[in-house]
């Protein structure tokens, strides 16, 4: 795995949408996709109950990017600057070449493919520009659209445990995918 350096942050794109750093522009859609209750469910986390978590959140977000210690990238169509999405890296594992897959899209963009197209755009990158060797996800077995999309793009149940930070998380499974590169 390259060293991490992300003080210039890769903009991203697809045939249909712009991945982009996180502003504080985007705190309404972060307060949309963190105040759902079921979604808040499965990730193991409590419900934002206030536009100042978003807002904390966004900050926090980049703190983690200055640190070099996470990338996270907003969704949104091309023209059109509005957030739609996410997709981030994180829970880096410099020794086993390895880093964590999260994803979360507002629910009336899903099951149009856009995940699947943002998540191959970050494949791409962390496989051919970072030179990351193994990527993982977790998502909860309550959560079926997220584990077929998984499976969809190739990543496969993992046989072994690896380094996260989950905790809550109803039935968390964790899927792999290792680089062909």
């Amino acid at each position: 795995m390259n060293q991490l350096d992300f003080s210039t942050f890769p903009v991203l794109e697809t045939d249909r949408l712009v991945l982009r750093r996180l502003s504080l522009q985007d705190a309404s859609v972060i307060y949309q996709l963190r105040s759902d209750v079921e979604v808040a469910a499965l990730t193991g986390k409590a419900p934002f109950l206030h536009i100042n978590e978003a807002v904390a959140y966004i900050n926090k977000i980049d703190n983690l990017i200055n640190n070099d210690e996470s990338i996270y990238w907003v969704a949104s169509y091309k023209g059109d600057a509005v957030m739609i999405g996410a997709a981030c890296l994180w829970n880096f594992d410099m020794q086993n070449e390895t880093v964590e897959l999260g994803y979360e899209l507002l629910p009336e963009f899903q099951g149009k493919g856009i995940m699947v197209e943002i998540i191959t755009c970050i494949l791409r990158y962390a496989f051919e520009v970072m030179g990351i060797k193994t990527i993982i996800a977790c998502p909860s077995s309550d959560n079926p659209p997220s584990v077929k999309l998984l499976e969809k793009m190739g990543f496969k149940i993992a046989s072994r445990d690896y380094q996260n930070t989950h905790a809550n998380v109803p039935g968390m499974l964790t899927y792999i995918l290792t680089s062909r590169v």
